[in-house]
């Protein structure tokens, strides 16, 4: 499942090249592909992250609680630590970058179909990197989220009913564990971990 119409048939291409598999759907929504799944019920699912409304992880945890043995490798552009690590957490079985799609696409496939969980080195790598690291706080990820969107202090504790000096207290709890000084700085390394994303 994927938003861009050329990516789902150059998906759908190599798939069908392929003696003994078959796509049975295509959808360009998070809404969509989880009424695919229902109807369909594939062996395999791919899945992007990046969807309208309704995202790719929260069709893959939809998809996961109607059938908890639901096969899904997501194959996105998404390359942080912490978009691999909640994927994974989710229930996806493999997480492929699309820029390595023709090298691995249909062997991960088998792979996944047979009901391995194959996770590269690379993607294990920034699994290593994040578990070393501090975890932000849901109400943190929360506090950046309104920062990377341009809110002030006083904007963000409106918007979450809290006070600033709370928010002040946040945003220290951030930069600590982000190990930087500033705002931009905690949103650009957010951005780049794939913590907050701007759409």
């Amino acid at each position: 499942m994927d938003d861009h119409w050329i990516v789902r048939e150059g998906i759908a291409l190599i798939i069908a090249s392929q003696p003994d598999m078959e796509v049975v759907g295509s959808a360009a929504t998070g809404e969509e592909a989880l009424a695919l799944f229902k109807q369909q019920r594939p062996d395999v699912t791919l899945m992007d992250l990046r969807l309208k409304t309704m995202s790719g992880l929260q069709a893959i945890q939809a998809i996961r609680h109607e059938q908890p043995d639901a096969r899904v490798i997501v194959l996105t552009m998404y390359q942080g630590d912490e978009d691999i690590h909640r994927a994974i957490a989710a229930g996806a079985a493999a997480y492929l970058l699309k820029e390595t799609l023709t090298d691995d696409l249909v062997r991960i496939v088998r792979e996944v179909h047979a009901g391995a969980r194959p996770i590269g080195a690379d993607v294990q790598a920034r699994l290593d990197e994040r578990a070393a690291q501090p975890t932000l706080t849901s109400r943190e990820i929360q506090v950046l989220e309104l920062v990377s969107r341009g809110q002030r202090n006083k904007e963000i504790a409106w918007t979450l009913g809290i006070s600033e000096e709370t928010v002040h207290v946040h945003l220290k709890n951030v930069f600590s564990k982000l190990k930087v000084n500033e705002r931009t700085a905690a949103v650009n390394v957010a951005l780049r971990r794939g913590i907050v994303h701007i759409e």
